[in-house]
């Protein structure tokens, strides 16, 4: 097949990084080496045992057809009372939409505002999936940096300093993937100062994570502090983080009434409705007992202190303390520079994860995939005893090499 049968928006994007990564993970496995794959960002847990029954209920009461495009009445009722009980956010149904995951919310939202060449702000590190994302919907991804040294976080000043005539979108994740950085209400207010400035810039806040937090806060939301722009937000969310729910499918954009009955048109006439027996397990998620969140949580911060340390403690790796999701995004700078046993120079961190896979057999993630190097992304969404192995075949790995780092 010829690059010339595909389309060009489709030739411009490439393929996850992640993905790949724990495809090459899995394929070494299957080789017969023993592989710490620490790439998948995917709780480790089972769905709870309520919401699987009312799964179980919603097939034997034949809820197997065709739901409403935006999604069943019961979840979106779900869906409402969430918003207004966790986050202080008044939506009405006809302003909330279900969606095949939060990822399809995010591309549709794109597909239905972005004209060629309009631009979507992306702070860096990023979801790896944000950049490509656009490209698909002939906008451009404008990627700004946000180093370590101010929390990996946008500040004011760099968002007026890459506004401009042609900015669409400006889209926040917090806590972050890959970094666990979450905003406070007063960063957020100083980004909708910003942005009172430039009223043509739309904002889309992924809050996939928001629950999967350490310091026992709720994770404010932009809304929260700036009410004023709820005209020009979408507010994207999903169970897959919180509940364990990844392989179910579902997510949801809450904003104004025009952008949603906009991708009610785009949805059917392309996904159509989400599965009828996830939309029935979401409303037991969000209606039902939370203690699973709190429980999960609290493994995720054993986790997260017991294995920062052990990275920290290896000459040449640093790592700041997330403030949630469930990885640690690691700074290698360390070791660029330095020579394997091979006699190979780390040059990048792309290097240093292929020396981390190939020598000692842990599979992580180059930050060059997240726009913001040198580091690399390792999930915690794994048993403690696979963070330990992880973390001592690194410390072993790093050990071996030879050389100065560059400075």
């Amino acid at each position: 097949m010829t690059a010339s049968r595909i389309a060009e928006r489709i030739r411009r994007i490439k393929p996850s990084p992640s993905t790949a990564a724990a495809d090459r993970a899995n394929e070494l496995r299957r080789q017969g080496q023993s592989i710490v794959n620490l790439v998948v960002g995917e709780p480790d847990f089972d769905t709870p045992l309520h919401i699987r029954q009312a799964a179980a209920a919603a097939m034997d009461k034949g809820a197997t057809r065709y739901t409403l495009m935006a999604g069943t009445v019961e979840v979106r009722e779900a869906i409402v009372a969430k918003l207004q009980r966790e986050n202080g956010l008044t939506y009405a149904m006809n302003e909330i939409i279900v969606t095949s995951g939060a990822k399809a919310a995010i591309f549709s939202a794109l597909s239905i505002t972005l004209e060629p060449g309009d631009e979507v702000i992306i702070p860096a590190p990023y979801w790896v999936s944000y950049p490509d994302m656009v490209l698909a919907s002939e906008g451009k991804p404008v990627t700004v940096a946000c180093p370590e040294s101010e929390g990996f976080k946008l500040t004011a000043a760099r968002l007026e300093a890459a506004i401009t005539p042609r900015t669409r979108w400006l889209l926040l994740n917090s806590p972050s993937n890959p970094t666990g950085a979450s905003y406070t209400a007063a960063e957020y207010r100083a980004l909708a100062d910003v942005l009172a400035r430039h009223p043509q810039v739309l904002v889309m806040t992924d809050d996939i994570y928001e629950h999967i937090r350490f310091d026992g806060q709720r994770t404010p939301h932009l809304l929260n502090v700036a009410p004023e722009l709820r005209d020009r937000t979408l507010a994207i969310n999903g169970v897959s983080k919180t509940y364990a729910m990844t392989g179910w499918r579902i997510g949801w954009v809450a904003g104004p009434r025009d952008l949603v009955q906009a991708l009610d048109t785009l949805l059917s006439q392309s996904t159509g409705n989400c599965c009828s027996i996830s939309q029935a397990a979401t409303a037991a998620a969000l209606n039902g007992d939370q203690s699973f969140v709190a429980e999960s949580v609290s493994i995720y911060r054993e986790r997260r202190d017991r294995t920062l340390a052990q990275i920290n403690a290896i000459p040449g790796l640093s790592c700041l303390r997330p403030d949630g999701a469930f990885y640690l995004y690691v700074n290698c700078a360390g070791l660029i520079g330095r020579n394997t046993d091979k006699g190979q120079r780390l040059a990048a961190d792309t290097d240093v994860v292929m020396y981390l896979l190939e020598s000692v057999g842990v599979a992580v993630v180059a930050g060059t995939a997240y726009g913001l190097s040198p580091y690399f992304r390792m999930s915690i969404a794994t048993s403690m005893d696979n963070l330990d192995e992880g973390c001592r075949r690194i410390a072993r790995a790093v050990a071996a090499l030879h050389g100065e780092a560059s400075r």
